[in-house]
């Protein structure tokens, strides 16, 4: 009864369009308020949720991110990615693609991703013949590359709140971030070759690698940052903390000194922009930590767990259900929030069935990660539609192929452990 009251009280105020924060908030001091216990008690708990070193690396990624989009990096990214795939039919879109796994290994957000990409690739597709619809859906859903390919802010509440390892996470992203990545540039290939769009030139092998040798030394500076920050955690010279914190450094000291394209004028907004962006988050971490503490208070994590247990009989059918529990959620709900609340419920129940904590954590990301292209609030598709000044009804079509990819992807990560594992074992 205490489920479905809470479901319930969720729904309502999400339908009221009730911040994601407030709402968890409210429904948290609701629970305890029923127990009998006192309000302060989930204040403490989000208060409690803040005070962690871990955390510190979310707005460093964010401010990094926000400093690399404004300081010219992303730009000698896609010139990059256009001189490797360019030449292909549909290169143009597939270097939106690879553009965005190269600047998801230092931005960790998807939002970031999608900005700083689609500025300038689809208005690029849109000037080369491509459906203006389709180039807005294939920049959508590349950006969630940006949580899925580490550094990823949504692996670091994921790891937070389950007490995993953040590297060793970073680590079992790589190769299912690879996966997706691919995946969708073989489906932008495939519907320009179907639809007859973005015409190109045969290049001569020579040419080609010319253009290529050209466009990684104009971009070697931005190259090397992923190397630092990637190279730095896995080989232990520093935590993701400090991590983000070199790649804000790093990204200020080539944006403004080497490329000239960041001016103190950019420097003033960025940090407003990122403050801002960060204590949003920050604000959903808080309360849904306090949401968790009240569920904890009433046992309604194991009552969810002995139920689903109950009705899963097997690994196989846990995750076909987690997954569609997921794509719904995702649909719904802010990540982090989503897993902060669901995590800790589930997790334990994936460990019973025999699945890795890690392997769990990937299935999570990437569930959530196709959220944020599915409407009603995925917030790669607010930013794609916002450049090229489409309504999200229109992007619904090529959207839709883009989502079967993506659900195709999610199952074989779920299905066969090795892609998250194999790095890590």
């Amino acid at each position: 009864m205490l489920i479905v009251q809470i479901l319930g009280g969720l729904i309502v105020l999400l339908f009221l369009s009730v911040p994601v924060a407030i709402s968890i908030g409210l429904v948290s001091f609701a629970i305890l308020y029923q127990k009998g216990l006192p309000i302060v008690a989930a204040i403490q708990a989000a208060f409690e949720s803040l005070d962690s070193f871990s955390l510190m690396a979310v707005p460093f990624f964010i401010l990094a991110g926000n400093i690399m989009q404004a300081g010219g990096i992303s730009q000698r990214l896609i010139g990059l990615a256009n001189a490797i795939v360019g030449w292909l039919r549909g290169g143009l879109g597939a270097a939106a693609v690879l553009t965005s796994m190269m600047f998801a290994t230092i931005s960790g957000s998807s939002s970031a991703t999608t900005a700083a990409i689609g500025s300038t690739t689809i208005p690029a597709m849109k000037e080369k013949g491509y459906p203006l619809n389709f180039a807005a859906a294939t920049v959508a859903a590349s950006g969630e590359l940006g949580v899925i390919i580490p550094p990823s802010l949504p692996m670091i509440i994921y790891a937070l709140v389950m007490n995993t390892s953040i590297t060793e996470l970073f680590i079992a992203g790589i190769i299912p971030g690879l996966l997706v990545g691919f995946s969708l540039m073989l489906t932008v290939f495939a519907t320009a070759s179907v639809m007859g769009f973005d015409q190109v030139r045969p290049v001569a092998p020579r040419e080609w690698l010319r253009g290529v040798l050209r466009a990684a030394m104009d971009a070697s500076l931005a190259l090397l940052m992923p190397v630092i920050i990637l190279g730095g955690i896995y080989g232990g010279a520093f935590t993701p903390t400090e991590a983000a914190v070199v790649a804000v450094a790093y990204g200020f000291l080539i944006s403004f000194f080497v490329y000239r394209q960041l001016t103190l004028a950019d420097v003033g907004r960025i940090f407003v922009k990122s403050a801002l962006v960060s204590a949003g988050i920050l604000f959903i971490v808080a309360f849904a930590s306090a949401f968790g503490f009240a569920l904890t208070i009433n046992q309604v994590p194991q009552q969810v767990g002995t139920w689903i247990t109950s009705v899963a009989g097997s690994a196989f059918t846990f995750l076909l259900l987690v997954n569609g529990l997921l794509f719904m959620v995702g649909m719904f709900m802010e990540t982090l929030a989503a897993i902060i609340i669901l995590a800790p419920i589930l997790g334990p129940v994936a460990v019973h069935f025999g699945i890795d904590p890690l392997h769990f954590g990937m299935i999570f990301v990437v569930n959530l990660a196709v959220g944020m292209v599915t409407p009603p609030v995925g917030v790669n598709l607010f930013i794609a539609c916002e450049i090229a000044g489409l309504r999200i009804d229109q992007l619904v079509r090529p959207l839709l192929i883009f989502l079967a990819v993506l659900v195709i992807d999610v199952l074989i990560i779920s299905y066969v452990p090795a892609i998250s594992l194999l790095l890590v074992k």
